[in-house]
């Protein structure tokens, strides 16, 4: 296994679905399954017992149900991919929070390769959920992985006051292991090599003034 492989953690209402991706990484040495939890207002800090770096998140056919529970808890969660049934869904998930969407019959490769994107801080689309299968994203969702959210210019400005993981979560009552996904998800939209570079670089653009 390499020395610090991607920390998964699966999430799905099913049981059988949930040992099923287990048992679909264990082919894969660069991804460690530390968990398999059912979709839960409590999946922060699930999250946070487990170490995860990213969320695999089973939908199945329930996409109602899922997208108002992910918008509950995107916010507080480091990236979460989607596994979808249905090609005409992923509006809703997106929305609310999703930084990927594959559907469920993805080829494991693809779905390994997605999960790194995500822990990098950029956004993954299956194509066949694209505008001509009827997902039309709007001007704002076209741009994913440039624009930060609500969080992430939270934390910015936090690194803007020079303040450390420590200081950061406790002034946004999360963790620290949570402001380590929001950093890091700040540095990959900003194309930033560290905090400093990306409080100039967030400067630079107009996002925050010093």
């Amino acid at each position: 296994m390499p020395p610090n492989p991607l920390r998964l953690l699966i999430c799905a209402p099913d049981l059988l679905a949930r040992v099923g991706l287990a048992a679909l990484f264990q082919g894969y040495p660069e991804i460690a399954v530390v968990g398999q939890v059912a979709p839960s207002i409590e999946l922060a800090k699930q999250v946070d017992l487990y170490q995860a770096e990213v969320i695999l998140w089973d939908v199945g056919w329930a996409t109602a149900e899922t997208a108002e529970l992910l918008a509950a808890v995107a916010d507080s969660c480091p990236p979460i991919l989607v596994l979808l049934a249905a090609t005409d869904k992923g509006t809703a998930l997106w929305s609310a929070g999703a930084k990927g969407i594959l559907l469920r019959d993805s080829d494991p490769a693809a779905v390994v390769a997605a999960l790194g994107t995500l822990l990098h801080g950029f956004a993954v689309l299956d194509p066949a959920i694209l505008p001509e299968r009827g997902f039309y994203p709007s001007a704002e969702m076209e741009l994913p992985v440039e624009t930060l959210t609500a969080r992430e210019m939270d934390v910015l400005q936090a690194l803007a006051q020079g303040l450390p993981n420590k200081s950061i979560a406790r002034r946004l009552a999360i963790s620290e292991h949570t402001v380590k996904f929001h950093i890091n998800a700040i540095l990959g939209k900003l194309g930033a090599q560290s905090r400093t570079d990306a409080v100039v670089r967030a400067t630079r653009a107009g996002l925050i003034q010093l």
